[in-house]
């Protein structure tokens, strides 16, 4: 979606991440009003909800132009899916993959119910779009970030509310790389500078450590994606 930007109102699932802070700038571009939500589901890394709100005055205070579109950031308490998930995302357990080939990051539920909460939001703030940083193409397999389940939640999210609703995933084919290039396009090196210094993706919530990609302890999938995307798109750039 590019041009004009539609009258539309969108909700951005807005966790703080490099992803979902690109699809924030890709909202603003392209409707009229725009607000966000974060979830706190006990989250290992929980200075992303900190660093959420640091991103979001920065936006506001270095891009006017945004800021007048951007409305009310919503959190939503969701700590009872931690209490019944027994991931490496909850937990201090070490990062590997299970015998069905997922991760053991993987949140079982967790988009489903993301876009549920977000669904209830937008139904009662009259927001059309829900606007969400999955991705298929350079991605942890995650079952709940594919394209197809996507769009089957679209339309019982519509049936269930009456109402239509569209999920919006300007990331799902592009990978990595193309992502920071997006972010560069949207908002130029400024743009980049935020992300780098504000957003948060580090599953072990490091961020102690400042590497030319960000914050993150290096070695967790989220830091490894994030490195090899940057590099490509820095040696693309070149």
């Amino acid at each position: 979606m590019t041009g004009v930007p539609s009258p539309d109102a969108a909700l951005v699932l807005f966790s703080g991440g490099q992803d979902s802070g690109v699809c924030l700038a890709w909202a603003l571009e392209n409707f009229a009003r725009v607000e966000t939500v974060g979830f706190d589901y006990g989250q290992r890394h929980r200075i992303e909800l900190e660093c959420r709100r640091t991103l979001l005055e920065n936006l506001r205070a270095r891009f006017p132009h945004w800021a007048a579109k951007l409305g009310p950031d919503h959190v939503v308490d969701m700590t009872g899916l931690g209490a019944i998930s027994q991931t490496s995302l909850i937990s201090e357990a070490a990062f590997v993959y299970e015998k069905n080939g997922l991760p053991n990051s993987f949140v079982p539920g967790r988009n489903l119910l993301f876009f549920g909460y977000a669904a209830a939001i937008a139904y009662r703030r009259d927001l059309k779009r829900l606007v969400g940083g999955m991705c298929e193409t350079d991605y942890s397999g995650y079952p709940d970030c594919r394209d197809d389940t996507l769009k089957a939640l679209q339309v019982a999210l519509s049936l269930g509310l009456d109402k239509r609703l569209v999920i919006e995933t300007p990331l799902m084919w592009i990978d990595k790389a193309a992502t920071w290039a997006l972010g560069h396009k949207l908002g130029g090196a400024a743009f980049v500078d935020i992300l780098l210094e504000d957003s948060h993706s580090c599953y072990a919530g490091d961020r102690t450590k400042r590497h030319a990609w960000g914050y993150g302890c290096g070695v967790c999938p989220a830091c490894e994606l994030r490195k090899a995307g940057f590099e490509k798109w820095r040696a693309n750039a070149s």
